[in-house]
């Protein structure tokens, strides 16, 4: 088995590499075009509502409660009632989110009120928002049944196209800016984005339908809304709504906060999140995505051995890649976004705050990775109420400190507060799933974070002495930055993964004990 999660793991990380490294030219090409204009702001928040929404609902609570029914289904049932549980399921969140993406349309200059309330009186951004809205909420309906597809082949090993959907987001927004924005102006551009976002909704849906088929799984779908799995799924959604996503809930809050604040704030917290959401999504989340089909087969069957196994091996992968990360990309925060974004109508002055910004998510980035995976714990044993039991305190957390941060350290005090309530709810994961005794630390921890520590002590010490003064990164044209971003990551993996086996970390310590 851990040899199947090891290689399940490679393929979702590679892919969501591919994804991430063409999200990082999405967001390049935005700011040579559009820098930290007003429009800019109008189009992060047009597009963080539905892609809000797509998070918390389709790859947040449904995903989380749909494969474990499923897998339950697979497990104790006949192949027509598992046919039948993805054909109701299919009808009725299909027609559900119909309802939604019209009530969203219809209703945009609402939702831009709720979301975006400091463009209420500034009358050029609220009617931009609010006609941004109207073509990129769409999203959320072709998004969600994307999810539904790639759940149910996730659900049986099949992690690659799933994994490799977003890919089509990021050519289709990158399409839009290139070759229809540029003759438009700030707000043109902004526009073109918008259809790109809703083009990328159909296209990730149907590039999903034929693997679908030939699993056997393309179904016609139903009304099903009394169909038992179906209830079974949206009684574990309602609490999951506020369990993994609550950190999407807390960056949304960062947005409404900053939408109050100088104009450009949005933007670098946007750019800090993206830089976050590199090593986020390629690990955490790829890491949690592979361990919830297997989670959830160990549950159903009882097998509580090889369920505290996983999770050890999850959490043990998190700390071998999520500590170097926080620590490279703290020390290194100016140089990247000088290197990545700092071009055309984004300036030096930008980078700088957002770099800010970035460091103070960075404080949080391996508590957001365990909530990926301590959470997962939850939802495969159908647990969803105590994570939205702790997700309540964590948002609390956050509201109460993005207003005690906010004022004194504008943009950087959302940030930083986002990242404490990162750490708070991480440590009542651990602690409540410790506490019901379905989770605990093997023997391996104590040498393993020995390991760890040799080798980023390591780490640090080689990138302290190798980077170069921030103000030749400033005063370095952009060829020059890459060439010495490139050397400079590349070199510090090399040192990282040398130092790793000099203490001793070998292939079986990522195996199962």
């Amino acid at each position: 088995m851990t040899k199947q999660l090891l290689k399940s793991g490679i393929i979702v990380s590679s892919m969501t590499f591919l994804s991430r490294i063409l999200g990082l030219v999405r967001d390049m090409v935005m700011t040579n075009i559009m820098g930290a204009h007003w429009a800019t702001d109008v189009f992060l928040v047009a597009q963080k509502i539905p892609n809000f929404l797509r998070r918390l609902f389709a790859e947040g609570a449904f995903s989380q409660a749909f494969i474990p029914v499923l897998s339950e289904y697979q497990t104790n049932h006949t192949v027509q009632e598992v046919k039948k549980l993805v054909a109701d399921t299919f009808g009725t969140l299909t027609v559900i989110l119909v309802l939604v993406a019209i009530v969203g349309v219809i209703g945009s200059p609402i939702l831009v009120s709720l979301f975006g309330p400091g463009f209420i009186d500034e009358p050029n951004k609220f009617e931009l928002a609010s006609t941004l809205l109207k073509i990129t909420f769409p999203y959320i309906l072709f998004i969600s049944l994307t999810a539904f597809c790639g759940s149910i082949l996730n659900s049986i090993g099949r992690f690659a196209v799933p994994a490799f959907t977003p890919v089509l987001l990021n050519v289709s927004i990158i399409s839009a800016a290139i070759m229809v924005s540029p003759a438009l102006g700030e707000e043109g551009a902004a526009r073109a984005m918008a259809w790109g976002v809703f083009a990328a909704g159909i296209a990730q849906l149907l590039l999903q339908l034929p693997f679908l088929w030939r699993e056997g799984y393309l179904v016609r779908p139903r009304w099903g809304w009394r169909s038992k799995g179906v209830q079974k799924i949206l009684t574990l959604m309602g609490p999951a709504l506020f369990g993994v996503s609550v950190g999407q809930i807390n960056l949304l809050l960062d947005t409404i906060i900053a939408s109050f604040l100088e104009t450009g704030s949005i933007m670098w917290l946007y750019v800090s999140d993206r830089m976050l959401e590199f090593p986020l999504g390629m690990f955490g989340i790829a890491i949690s995505t592979v361990i919830l089909p297997s989670l959830s087969r160990q549950h159903s069957t009882e097998n509580s051995k090889d369920f505290n196994a996983t999770l050890n091996w999850a959490l043990r992968l998190v700390c071998l890649i999520g500590i170097p990360a926080s620590l490279g990309l703290f020390m290194m925060a100016e140089p990247i976004i000088l290197t990545v974004f700092q071009h055309g109508k984004f300036l030096i002055a930008d980078a700088h705050l957002a770099s800010l910004s970035l460091k103070a998510y960075i404080i949080g980035l391996l508590g957001f990775m365990f909530i990926k995976v301590l959470a997962t714990g939850f939802f495969s044993r159908k647990d969803t109420k105590t994570p939205v039991k702790i997700g309540i305190i964590a948002m609390t957390v956050n509201m109460i400190f993005n207003l005690i941060l906010f004022y004194p350290l504008a943009h950087v005090g959302l940030a930083l507060a986002t990242s404490i309530s990162a750490i708070v709810n991480a440590s009542l994961l651990f602690w409540a799933l410790r506490k019901e005794g379905a989770f605990s630390l093997d023997s391996s921890w104590l040498a393993w974070m020995s390991k760890l520590a040799g080798g980023n002590i390591v780490l640090v010490v080689f990138i302290a002495t190798q980077m170069a003064d921030i103000s030749q990164w400033q005063n370095w044209q952009t060829s020059e930055r890459v060439e010495h971003m490139t050397i400079l990551v590349v070199l510090s993996v090399l040192i990282y993964a040398l130092s790793m086996v000099l203490f001793g970390v070998r292939g079986r310590h990522l195996k199962h004990h």
